[in-house]
């Protein structure tokens, strides 16, 4: 590509950032613009040239649109990056680094797309966006019961990767088979073996890991401090991850996945009332999720709850059926409630998806058989410690009857496991004492956007949902998952007493100061950052602990 057309590429991306109202930081009298740089870098031209994408590229839009897995973030007013860059290797990625270091572009790092207030795909300041989509590689060694996996492979690459070699080792990650394993591990990541194993990140090994100034670390060479911090901290916080070492866990061949429905008619609120004391102290081969639906009662306008109690169980219908019947026979799982299958069939059923137990494993690493129409959502998260007691659960039911539907709530139970591990084990700090995690959200897969008169009040009904919950949930802080980022929690930075608002609530005090130390070493100046990420300082902060 001729200079000339350089120039040509570089004074439309920066027409098009002054269409959107952002101020270049560069200089425009500069001889190498951010793309010639990006391009001067590397031996090889032709190869960079096809995995640089400006707003002109008519591919840009497609590219940027792939991975944002939240869609209401798909309209014209979302601010998107000036540049795209794939890169296929890592000396790629550090010549993105040095070129977006010198002319002042900030760089978001985009795995899977699944942060929820897109902040990997989108920013109020010009920004390069390092989508990691062709860095997917996975190599499993069922002897050493390991896996590294590169940051831009996807939770259901991975488990095809492994049930290709295996059927009794397994990760303890999440259902969603497109989340990507860059960003899910950097906050910590929770799913189904949650009770048996852990979080994801409490099972990495090692990491491959470039920090600011380019260098490519491993464990041994970058120091345990970092180590910890990446695992649970926000990994984008302090560089960019480029593969996971994953200890692989095991599993038996035949895993049980059960449901049942239960409404409030069923006696639904004693068994939810139940469920909260029994689930998180049951076998850790168990885990029950409980999805909650307000429905209309026939055709009357009328309505009620319907609880889908969904569960999976390390091991056959037999053995369940007996361990139900002893700690919770409420429920009144049957047989046929029941279906045997291998654990790599299990994320298949429980992926929400509609696929079964018959359904061709590949379709786990098949992006486009995965339904994106109703990832459109607004989403919050708590933790919950104490039973609600019966009068606040008929209360909840009150408030969700209020909304259209639209919502969406989730309890995943924890216990076991978790109950091992301290709050500073990781950054992550959701242990000892938290009964389930509720996540709740409303959908606008409906509306035209999530700013139609309906979507606005489907988020008001959230925000006074929320509000209504502060007397059941954690206190002091009221927890939140850095997986299910909320800038409403707030962005204040300039401050620790401003940051703690949302930094204690995702990682407690202890954890949140030893973040910020951290990151002051490894990235004084600041370079990775976003609305949520740790904060850098001009005065040291004394150590809690």
């Amino acid at each position: 590509m001729k200079i000339s057309q350089l120039v040509f590429l570089f004074v439309l991306t920066l027409c098009f950032f002054v269409s959107w109202g952002a101020t270049p930081p560069f200089n425009v009298d500069d001889s190498e613009d951010l793309i010639s740089c990006l391009q001067s870098k590397t031996n090889n031209v032709t190869s960079i040239s096809q995995l640089i994408f400006t707003p002109v590229n008519s591919s840009f839009q497609s590219i940027w649109e792939a991975r944002v897995n939240n869609l209401r973030f798909i309209k014209p007013s979302t601010l998107k990056p000036s540049v795209i860059v794939t890169p296929i290797d890592e000396t790629q990625i550090q010549t993105t680094l040095f070129c977006s270091k010198k002319y002042r572009y900030q760089i978001r790092i985009r795995s899977g797309g699944h942060d929820f207030e897109a902040i990997s795909s989108s920013a109020i300041v010009p920004f390069v966006m390092l989508d990691l989509v062709n860095m997917k590689s996975i190599d499993v060694d069922v002897g050493k019961r390991t896996a590294w996996v590169q940051a831009g492979a996807l939770l259901g690459e991975l488990y095809y990767s492994i049930s290709q070699k295996t059927n009794t080792l397994y990760f303890p990650a999440g259902i969603c088979p497109t989340v990507g394993v860059g960003g899910y591990m950097g906050g910590g990541g929770y799913g189904t073996l949650v009770r048996k194993y852990g979080t994801a990140a409490d099972n990495v090994l090692d990491v491959r890991f470039m920090d600011v100034n380019g260098n490519i670390l491993e464990r041994k060479s970058m120091g345990e401090d970092l180590f910890w911090a990446l695992r649970g901290g926000g990994a984008s916080s302090f560089g960019i991850v480029l593969a996971w070492k994953l200890r692989l866990v095991p599993v038996p061949e035949i895993v049980t996945v059960f449901g049942v429905n239960i409404t409030l008619e069923e006696n639904g609120t004693d068994i939810f009332y139940k469920y909260q004391y029994v689930a998180p102290s049951m076998d850790r081969d168990l885990l029950i999720r409980v999805q909650l639906f307000s429905e209309f009662i026939g055709n009357t306008t009328n309505k009620t709850i319907k609880m889908w109690f969904q569960g999976l169980y390390l091991g056959k219908t037999d053995t369940l059926l007996q361990l139900l019947d002893k700690d919770f026979p409420e429920l009144k799982v049957r047989r046929e409630d029941c279906e045997e299958m291998s654990m790599v069939q299990s994320s298949l059923v429980l992926a929400d998806q509609g696929f079964t137990s018959s359904t061709p494993t590949e379709a786990l690493a098949n992006q486009s058989a995965i339904e994106r129409q109703s990832w459109n959502y607004k989403i919050k998260l708590d933790y919950v410690r104490t039973p609600i007691p019966k009068n606040g659960l008929r209360k909840m039911w009150r408030k969700i009857f209020e909304n259209d539907q639209s919502e969406m709530l989730i309890i995943y139970t924890f216990g076991g496991k978790m109950e091992e591990y301290s709050e500073t084990a990781i950054p992550y700090p959701h242990r000892g004492g938290v009964l389930y995690q509720f996540l709740k959200g409303v959908n606008f897969a409906d509306q035209t956007s999530d700013m139609t008169p309906t979507s606005l009040k489907r988020v008001q009904w959230l925000q006074r949902f929320y509000k209504f919950l502060e007397p059941y949930v954690s206190k002091n802080p009221r927890e939140a998952y850095l997986n299910y980022i909320d800038l409403d929690l707030g962005v204040g930075r300039d401050t620790y007493e401003e940051a703690s608002v949302w930094g204690e609530s995702y990682w407690k005090r202890e954890n949140f100061k030893k973040l910020i130390r951290i990151k002051a070493q490894v990235d004084p100046e600041n370079f990775f950052r976003h609305p949520q990420s740790i904060p850098v300082f001009d005065y040291p902060l004394v150590s809690t602990s």
